[in-house]
């Protein structure tokens, strides 16, 4: 289910969480690793290949990443899928993130082929993830991580990239 910038946001927000850095209270890490691996084998069925997957993430917000190889897409560029440790949440991008400001700028630079696209997003959903553009995580944070707050003070921006998709 695609879901309104509004409703992502409020996403973002409702499972922030003021002290907890790298994952959220009750966060079961062999769930979140068994969910992330059927992501893995979906997308390695879905382009015919075999999806290199980072599962060596430490000190992060981040739980994981997949790379569908450049060779297995249509257009010949890679697709990287980032893996939240929060609220189910993952992010597209074409190459690599922060190349494109979201996944519909990479469809229009022809740097990703819509029915790859289509099959990741695909996979995803069907798992339960929910899909975010990078374009709303590059947004300022606002929210209510204290922690995140007292690191990032002023002149050291911070945004929801860094909260849930990155090394902390």
């Amino acid at each position: 289910m695609l879901h309104t910038d509004a409703e992502l946001i409020s996403l973002l927000h409702r499972v922030d969480d003021p002290e907890s850095l790298e994952c959220p209270p009750g966060y079961n890490h062999t769930e979140t690793r068994a969910l992330f691996d059927c992501l893995v084998d979906r997308l390695d069925t879905a382009f015919a290949t075999r999806c290199m997957a980072d599962r060596s993430v430490q000190d992060a917000s981040l739980h994981a990443r997949v790379e569908v190889p450049a060779a297995a897409t249509k257009i010949g560029e890679g697709i990287v899928v980032s893996v939240s440790n929060f609220g189910l949440m993952a992010v597209v991008a074409a190459e690599n993130p922060g190349v494109y400001l979201d996944t519909t700028e990479a469809v229009e630079e022809a740097a990703l082929h819509a029915d790859d696209l289509a099959a990741v997003e695909r996979a995803l959903i069907e798992l339960g993830y929910v899909v975010l553009p990078e374009r709303l995580l590059t947004r300022p944070y606002n929210g209510v991580s204290a922690p995140l707050l007292s690191y990032y003070g002023e002149g050291r921006p911070c945004d929801w990239w860094i909260r849930y998709f990155d090394y902390l």
